[in-house]
């Protein structure tokens, strides 16, 4: 007969558990108040380059 395994340790199951929902999560979006274009949150818009309510980006001046 086959013989079991030795146990696994609390880690280690931890982190193969961890490694099973890595990938199920879609990318988390936000709406810029500047041009109300999708962009991730606490970040630049990548369309307009504002962050804040303030120009971050050389090209934020050139979008308005």
């Amino acid at each position: 007969m086959g013989v079991p395994k030795g146990k696994t340790s609390k880690a280690n199951r931890r982190m193969n558990r961890a490694g099973r929902n890595a990938g199920d999560n879609a990318p988390v979006l936000s709406i810029c108040p500047q041009c109300h274009a999708y962009k991730q949150p606490h970040h630049a818009c990548p369309e307009c380059g504002y962050y804040k309510g303030r120009p971050v980006h050389a090209n934020a001046e050139v979008a308005k």
